[in-house]
């Protein structure tokens, strides 16, 4: 299987970024309407995190990435808030730690998550993520950084955009560990 490589700049966001920040609970009522939902994700953490995430995905140079702290994803087990992260134009997610939760919803969503430390990494900064090989290159800086590495299965779900992708293409999928 070939390497999985994408490329995108940097959003940075702290500690404890729980899924209640992610979707802030006033907007709870639009769990039914994901697009209008995604408008409003980080929204109380950073303010203009969706038109940011947007505008990176839109400009061609790849997806925005989300840089956390630790313990990203905390709280509930709400699988909306890896979704709106995604229609957000997010196409990565990096961090100190995650919420197991958090980190297999965002999986199965496509979005990969990688656990590294991010205190090298700038708010703005372009990254380049060897997500199967477990590199990631700050083009900013031109630091090197190392990450967690995806098993063989993740990253097939990955390749395929996401759980729900790779089980239509592989109906008769068998996994073994």
């Amino acid at each position: 299987m070939s390497d999985l490589v994408l490329k995108g700049k940097a959003i940075k966001l702290g500690d404890n970024v729980s899924t209640d920040d992610i979707i802030p609970g006033r907007f709870a009522h639009l769990r039914s309407n994901l697009p209008e939902l995604a408008r409003h994700v980080l929204e109380d953490a950073v303010p203009d995190f969706a038109s940011r995430a947007k505008a990176l995905s839109m400009a061609g140079e790849g997806k925005a990435i989300l840089v956390a702290g630790k313990n990203l994803g905390l709280g509930s087990s709400r699988e909306h808030a890896p979704v709106v992260i995604k229609m957000s134009g997010v196409g990565t997610i990096l961090a100190k730690s995650a919420a197991r939760i958090f980190f297999r919803n965002a999986i199965n969503q496509g979005v990969p998550v990688l656990l590294c430390d991010t205190d090298k990494i700038g708010d703005g900064d372009e990254l380049e993520i060897n997500v199967t090989g477990g590199k990631i290159t700050n083009l900013t800086s031109g630091i090197t950084l190392s990450c967690s590495k995806m098993p063989p299965i993740m990253s097939a779900i990955l390749k395929e955009g996401g759980l729900i992708p790779y089980i239509q293409k592989h109906k008769d999928f068998v996994i073994t560990t």
